[in-house]
């Protein structure tokens, strides 16, 4: 589809040409009767695939009975969806909210209420990494450590610094006594799909406890089986003070958490923080669904095993390829990182008929959902491999 020729809407985007008119399972159909393979989920939301059967019951259910009333009266669905989350996780207390950013935020004003009010320390900083993205807000984006989100919208909130990467000295060199935290992903998603390595991550933690720091896990791409694991801090045998969630928490519905160890609540007491939308029935209904069907059908455990197979897969096919420099990832969240742009390879692979995203300026961001059958998956490598090996031809 091309685009309109005039939109009411604000060119905050820059859309593919595509429109999309159905959804079911792994497959995605546009405005024209054309069928996709999806390996891309919304940007790692539809973790289910579209329209799963158990989300859409259990919202048609819910339709039928209440729809909001707001967080002045008690929501028995955020119960249920907190007690789900706690008792598989490390955490202790849920706040529900209704984006990743909004999440953050929530995470970002903890961290600092419970340095001021709860420890009394009067420190505010929060160290985050160069390349992460935590948000749209204006203080997510200034936790967010890419200068292009930022520009246009100064004067920034103060309170942020950046460290590198997986270096911990950095980490260290920043740490003063105005340092509150320290946010990190573990993998940097919109930076490229760069995972932390397990050393770095054991000594961030280390250091966190030596220094009396709240360690933040910003969970909102890698959570929910994503990574192999329902929540990727796993993988590092750690346990976050802090954790966020979103994206694939609803199966699409909008809906966002932030967990924290017991100790935190007394810093989120009644009045300190809200959200208007935050867990209502509707969004809980969904969040229920969605966490009961993961458990249930063990679905982190497969995308560690379909994870293993997508990178062995890649990694076999696209040996020698000139285009390609590394092949990285964890569970079913894996970047192809090229030697050039990637913008023109994607728009080749959607003109094929599979969905994929970039993560940074060169590197193809695969996200299936966690149910995706082997036959679409190897499908869609088989194109993506394809397209890569004819862009590759063409360079000689």
């Amino acid at each position: 589809m091309s685009e309109p020729e005039k939109s009411s809407l604000f060119p905050t985007y820059a859309r593919y040409p595509l429109t999309f008119v159905k959804g079911e399972g792994s497959r995605l159909w546009d405005d024209t009767g054309k069928e996709y393979i999806d390996l891309m989920s919304g940007i790692a939301v539809t973790n289910l695939g579209h329209a799963p059967k158990q989300v859409k019951e259990k919202l048609m259910e819910q339709l039928d009975q209440i729809w909001h009333t707001g967080n002045l009266f008690h929501i028995p669905n955020q119960e249920k969806l907190a007690t789900i989350l706690t008792d598989n996780s490390c955490a202790d207390a849920v706040f529900f909210c209704s984006t990743g950013a909004e999440a953050n935020e929530a995470a970002i004003k903890l961290a600092r209420r419970y340095s001021q009010k709860v420890r009394n320390s009067g420190r505010y900083e929060i160290i985050t990494f160069e390349m992460s993205f935590h948000g749209r807000t204006l203080a997510t984006l200034t936790a967010t450590g890419q200068e292009k989100v930022k520009e246009g919208f100064h004067p920034l909130p103060e309170g942020f610094v950046y460290a590198k990467y997986n270096d911990i000295e950095s980490v260290k060199s920043l740490i003063s006594d105005k340092t509150c935290a320290i946010m990190i992903e573990m993998i940097q998603g919109e930076g490229g799909v760069l995972p932390a390595d397990e050393s770095f991550i054991k000594e961030l933690d280390e250091l966190c406890k030596q220094q009396e720091l709240l360690l933040i896990v910003d969970e909102i791409q890698t959570g929910l089986g994503r990574t192999g694991k329902l929540f990727a801090y796993e993988h590092y045998g750690i346990e976050p003070d802090i954790f966020t969630l979103a994206k694939g928490l609803g199966s699409g519905f909008p809906i966002g958490a932030m967990l924290g160890k017991a100790e935190l609540a007394e810093a989120f007491s009644a009045g300190t923080h809200g959200s208007t939308f935050g867990g209502n029935p509707l969004a809980t209904a969904a969040g229920i669904a969605t966490l009961e069907t993961l458990l249930n059908e063990q679905l982190p455990e497969r995308a560690a095993q379909l994870g293993t197979h997508v990178t062995d897969t890649l990694s076999a096919k696209l040996a020698g390829n000139p285009l390609v420099q590394e092949i990285r990832g964890k569970g079913l969240l894996i970047g192809i990182t090229c030697t050039q742009a990637g913008a023109d390879i994607i728009k080749e692979i959607h003109e094929e008929g599979v969905l994929v995203i970039p993560a940074g300026p060169n590197v193809i961001r695969l996200a299936p959902s966690l149910n995706i059958p082997q036959e679409d998956l190897d499908k869609g490598l088989d194109i993506i491999c394809s397209v890569l090996a004819k862009k590759a031809s063409a360079l000689v």
